[in-house]
């Protein structure tokens, strides 16, 4: 799984209620290799019942830097930007306080796996499956590039 941290208020919040399924790409140059990763998004916002999840986004906002948690507390993203503060005025935020309602954990679980090596020319699929509670069992396949 992976964690992204986000702003609530940002468009990709409303996308992705609409459409969970999202994809993550990366490209190493040195190695000449990709990994395309596409899963399920789970968006853990402060109105998420569950008490678990509510934990990991706690845990996830006290992992960030008291200068990463101020973004969350900056006009809303994406909107015209207006002044409706003296810019020499600090916002302040108590380094001990939970995590502000603005701010939204992401949780991107993929369930397949596509592995590009351009050097060696070799391709494999890894698809997972469910193998009983919160388990996978991921099986792979030698593809042609």
């Amino acid at each position: 799984m992976i964690q992204i941290n986000t702003d609530c208020r940002s468009v990709k919040i409303e996308e992705i209620q609409h459409c969970r399924f999202g994809e993550v790409c990366w490209y190493f140059t040195e190695s000449w290799e990709q990994f395309r990763l596409k899963g399920t998004i789970d968006i853990i916002d402060a109105t998420n019942s569950d008490a678990l999840k509510l934990q990991k986004r706690e845990k996830a906002w006290f992992a960030s830097s008291l200068k990463s948690r101020l973004q969350y507390l900056a006009p809303t993203p994406s909107l015209p930007a207006i002044a409706i503060h003296d810019p020499g005025e600090e916002i302040q935020l108590d380094p001990s306080e939970g995590p502000v309602d603005a701010f939204c954990l992401l949780i991107f679980d993929p369930d397949q796996v596509d592995y590009l090596n351009l050097r060696s020319n070799e391709r494999l699929i890894f698809t997972s499956k469910p193998n009983g509670p919160s388990c996978k069992l991921w099986m792979s396949q030698k593809i042609n590039p």
